[in-house]
């Protein structure tokens, strides 16, 4: 499990490749710089190496780009899968002096926002894949406050009843542990859980 410990965010990710296979079609990346937490997860159409391939594309061009604003990662995500499988692609960018989260989705990635008061916002994605064809694109961004916790993962992980998990009185460790025993070997899973102190 890889562990981002940063002053401004905690973030623990999982990721498990379908029946212990070596290439995972899903791919993720994040990271904070003093001003922003950047994150992308893509799940490559499919399973195996192309997937893999596709999903890793995505990632790279957004790493390389990250200081552009989450449209133009997309757009990047978008233009990196062309003549390759296609992926589902999210992208969420957290500005700490604003403390606004912008979130843009197309696929089957799920995305969850969990204010300490208890307020769950769950951002709707474009339905489709990325493939380098032209994409119309819905980001969304709204407020938050300290305390607020988030969840992104590909569709590996099946899960039911997000809220309590999120709850402000569980730590990361808890739930990362939790969503790890809970992963099943039947199809590629990368989940990503954070929280903004």
């Amino acid at each position: 499990m890889e562990v981002l410990d940063h002053s401004l965010v905690t973030v623990h990710a999982g990721q498990y490749a379908k029946n212990g296979r070596q290439d995972c079609g899903d791919s993720y990346f994040f990271t904070s710089t003093d001003d922003f937490f950047i994150c992308v997860v893509a799940d490559g159409l499919g399973s195996g190496k192309y997937a893999h391939e596709a999903s890793q594309a995505v990632c790279a061009a957004v790493e390389e780009n990250m200081n552009e604003d989450v449209d133009q990662l997309m757009e990047r995500a978008n233009q990196a899968v062309a003549k390759k499988r296609g992926a589902a692609v999210a992208v969420v960018k957290i500005h700490y002096a604003a403390q606004t989260v912008t979130y843009s989705c197309v696929g089957n990635i799920r995305f969850y926002f969990y204010s300490e008061a208890g307020k769950l916002t769950y951002p709707l994605p474009v339905t489709g894949y990325l493939s380098g064809r032209p994409q119309q694109y819905k980001t969304q961004s709204f407020q938050y406050e300290e305390g607020a916790s988030f969840l992104i993962h590909s569709d590996g992980l099946q899960i039911t009843r997000v809220r309590p998990l999120l709850q402000s009185g569980r730590s990361i460790d808890y739930i990362s542990t939790y969503l790890d025993s809970i992963v099943s070997d039947s199809d590629d899973t990368t989940f990503i859980i954070g929280r903004l102190p």
